[in-house]
């Protein structure tokens, strides 16, 4: 085809949506927002309507048998898109509720709008809410007939006009037989649920005319700025260089541990440190994290079981982190509520990442993450924990997350639900019985790609914060069976 159309997308002024729709909404099209009472179509239509009125392209909102303007409007404003100025210059609101209470209902709803349409020749049209008009109506004679041509002839009308449209319904499953989902260049469904104490919101696209859109559910959420949509599949990162990352090692600020990972931690490398409360997972983290800063790479890091303030007051290195904060070296993500999703963690993580430009990244743990996920997003951990870490790794970052682990001198487990997999490093810190005292020891127990210490070497967590590593505890057998046997006393009892 030699001479190929052009259609000019629209961006919709929610954050995530444009990625989902596949770039934007197409220009001049008729789009369905559906999904039952408090999903938030409203709210997403106005948040549209908001960012693409001006004065070169004014707004018709008409509604039908739903709020009525000011009542709406009073609720709607106190959005942070809500825009007071354009009402009734770039933006106006139409009320059809005579209308549609009139016998012929359809046709005077239809007649109504063309007629403001012809006045005003809006750029945006948005028709909110039609179904209850369209329900009644199918059920009288011809009804089905009526509404395929009320539908067929507004779309018909609206597209004439070069109006980029948008009718909302509440529409659930099972009603995509609709002649309005056929006619429809656009279907976006809204839903949410309640799953124990938390409450969930999901975006569909269903159908999007000419454009590549994003399958699957998107987790979205509403706040004092609007609607937000997190994307499940995010774009990978273009990283420049064809080197392996073996050939870029990174030191963690602990000496000893870099000699028995091969000179450090791989580049672009998933880390897990894995051991029970109070071993000095969190201090190992920071050390990571404080040895970039020194080198001139940028960190973040993500908490989920104390807030900000309270982890600078508990962490050895509180007063170096803050001193960073101000720097802009170092930014400290907390997400906290029980109704995260995985989408929502990535995009901040990532966003992060891109405002500092971090190289480092740690996740601080992913037992507290998986505790402030939503019920419905711990079911599916592993394969969550798997898109984030490949995000963030696919974006040249080496991240280093830490896990906590009950001590069993039964078994060997080097993490929960299985995940070990999916990291590139292991370490594991274990609690020892030697000599009537409790002891700390740390091992490499996985570095894909290199080799590695296979030694158990006792550490000691010193108040600065540094980590200490001393030599390998050959004089021992049997330190993770929690009966240690001290080989020298064993050969003298021999």
């Amino acid at each position: 085809m030699k001479h190929r159309v052009q259609i000019r997308q629209l961006e919709s002024g929610v954050p995530g949506l444009d990625e989902v729709l596949g770039g934007g909404i197409p220009e001049f099209s008729l789009n369905l927002i559906s999904g039952g009472a408090g999903a938030g179509k409203t709210t997403l239509a106005h948040q549209i309507m908001f960012n693409n009125a001006g004065p070169a392209r004014n707004a018709l909102y008409f509604t039908v048998l739903g709020e009525p303007p000011i009542k709406m409007l009073r609720y709607q404003q106190q959005y942070s898109f809500f825009d007071m100025s354009k009402v009734g210059a770039s933006i106006r609101f139409v009320n059809l509720g005579e209308e549609a209470q009139a016998v012929e209902g359809l046709e005077k709803v239809l007649a109504r709008i063309v007629e403001e349409v012809d006045r005003s020749n809006p750029g945006l049209v948005v028709v909110d809410t039609f179904r209850s008009v369209v329900r009644r109506s199918a059920l009288e004679t011809d009804g089905e007939r009526a509404v395929q041509s009320f539908v067929q002839r507004l779309a018909v009308h609206l597209t004439s006009c070069e109006a980029t449209t948008f009718m909302v319904g509440e529409y659930g499953d099972g009603d995509e037989d609709s002649s309005v989902f056929t006619v429809a260049d656009g279907v976006v469904r809204l839903t949410q649920a309640v799953e124990r104490n938390s409450v969930v919101r999901k975006l569909q696209v269903i159908k999007m005319r000419g454009q590549g859109q994003i399958p699957g559910l998107q987790t979205m959420r509403i706040s004092q700025d609007g609607v937000r949509v997190y994307p499940r599949l995010l774009k990978p990162a273009e990283i420049s260089g064809s080197e392996s990352p073996l050939q870029h090692r990174l030191t963690t600020g602990v000496p000893v541990l870099d000699e028995m990972m091969g000179g450090g931690i791989p580049r672009g490398y998933s880390v897990l440190v894995a051991g029970p409360s109070g071993s000095g997972k969190t201090v190992l983290a920071n050390e990571f994290i404080m040895e970039g800063i020194r080198k001139g790479e940028a960190g973040v890091v993500a908490v989920f079981e104390k807030r900000p303030n309270d982890y600078l007051h508990t962490t050895p290195h509180g007063q170096d982190f803050a001193r960073l904060m101000a720097d802009k070296k170092l930014e400290i993500v907390y997400l906290r509520p029980l109704d995260l999703s995985i989408d929502e963690t990535l995009t901040a993580l990532l966003e992060a990442v891109s405002r500092t430009a971090a190289k480092r990244a740690v996740i601080d743990s992913l037992s507290g993450l998986e505790l402030a996920l939503a019920p419905t997003f711990r079911e599916d951990f592993r394969e969550s924990l798997y898109r984030m870490i490949g995000a963030l790794t696919g974006m040249g970052v080496t991240v280093l997350s830490t896990v906590e682990l009950p001590d069993s001198f039964t078994s060997l487990p080097f993490s929960p639900h299985g995940i070990a997999f999916l990291n590139d490093a292991i370490i594991m810190q274990r609690y020892l019985e030697i000599g009537g005292q409790l002891r700390r020891a740390l091992s490499v127990v996985k570095l894909r790609g290199s080799q590695h210490s296979k030694d158990l070497r006792e550490y000691e967590i010193k108040s600065s914060g540094m980590v200490a590593v001393g030599e390998p505890l050959r004089s021992y057998e049997g330190l993770l069976t929690g009966a240690p046997v001290h080989l020298k006393k064993r050969e003298r009892a021999t």
